[in-house]
């Protein structure tokens, strides 16, 4: 079995009167990307204890490469289209997974 090397860890900060469209369209988007992407391995969606107008996602890809695919599929596309007017903050984190 082939492991990934590749993790992406995103946290938004949303509107919180788009938070439960947000929230739908988030796991859709989790699911399509495991499904139609060889390359993606994980995609988790999590909820901040303390806030939930938080969500952070951890998603794992064979490699870097795998992740540039993600972000040319349509179903990405159309995800950043949608959300991105219910987003108030954004950040992205590309981590290599260690080995040991």
């Amino acid at each position: 079995m082939i492991q990934p090397t590749f993790a992406v860890a995103v946290t938004f900060r949303i509107h919180s009167q788009w938070i439960d469209a947000f929230t739908k369209r988030v796991i859709q988007q989790a699911q399509d990307s495991v499904e139609r992407e060889p390359g993606c391995c994980q995609f988790d969606v999590l909820v901040d204890e303390s806030d939930p107008n938080v969500i952070f996602l951890y998603e794992t890809y064979l490699d870097a490469d795998a992740f540039a695919e993600h972000r040319e599929t349509d179903h990405f596309h159309d995800f950043d289209q949608q959300v991105t007017p219910w987003i108030e903050l954004k950040s992205v984190r590309r981590l290599n997974l260690m080995k040991g």
